[in-house]
């Protein structure tokens, strides 16, 4: 481009042997303005592509810190719901991710109540993130461990809950493989009808 624009100034000097001044200075400086005008708009395409490649490489390093970095914090686990829900220190409650347990008046709440009541109530646990923060009903969605043991998959292992896997995460594959023992070995209240 910027080489065009030499090989027009060279052309327009020889030109000046054949044509009168006038002409050639006119000329002269419309070829430099379209010259100007090239660099400008070769300067402001670059500068976008360079803030474009900026942008998503930024994107995606968050994304990727997201999905490996999940957050953990400690509280003590007040109150239990439902073999799924419970409510922390601090009055947040808390939806487990991943499962889903009977609601009150379905054959195996109480049973489901009742072992998430002895895996944490009272206990001090470890809320870790996954890649979905809220369900529909602002309760914050997170895998429960209590001494190093994720109760999620341990309530499916134990046959009181089935896997609910809305979107891929960390645990999401653990979770499926308790459900499939679970339901291969008749375990627990779900996949046993004599439980």
């Amino acid at each position: 481009m910027f080489a065009h624009c030499s090989e027009e100034l060279r052309n327009i000097s020889e030109e000046a042997h054949s044509k009168s001044v006038s002409n050639i200075v006119n000329k002269s400086k419309s070829e430099l303005v379209v010259c100007k005008m090239n660099k400008k708009i070769l300067f402001l395409a670059l500068s976008l592509a360079l803030i474009i490649w900026l942008f998503m490489e930024n994107f995606q390093d968050n994304t990727a810190d997201t999905a490996s970095n999940a957050v953990q914090e400690q509280r003590i686990a007040t109150k239990i719901i439902d073999g799924d829900t419970l409510v922390v220190s601090g009055g947040d409650t808390i939806r487990l991710l991943g499962i889903d347990t009977d609601e009150r008046g379905y054959p195996c709440y109480s049973v489901a109540k009742k072992r998430l009541e002895n895996l944490t109530l009272g206990k001090q646990v470890i809320l870790e993130s996954g890649k979905e923060n809220k369900d529909q009903y602002d309760r914050y969605l997170r895998y429960i461990l209590v001494d190093s043991e994720n109760i999620n998959i341990q309530m499916v292992k134990e046959g009181l809950a089935v896997a609910r896997i809305l979107e891929e995460d960390k645990y999401s594959q653990e979770i499926r493989q308790a459900e499939t023992l679970a339901i291969q070995n008749k375990i627990g209240c779900k996949w046993n009808s004599t439980a």
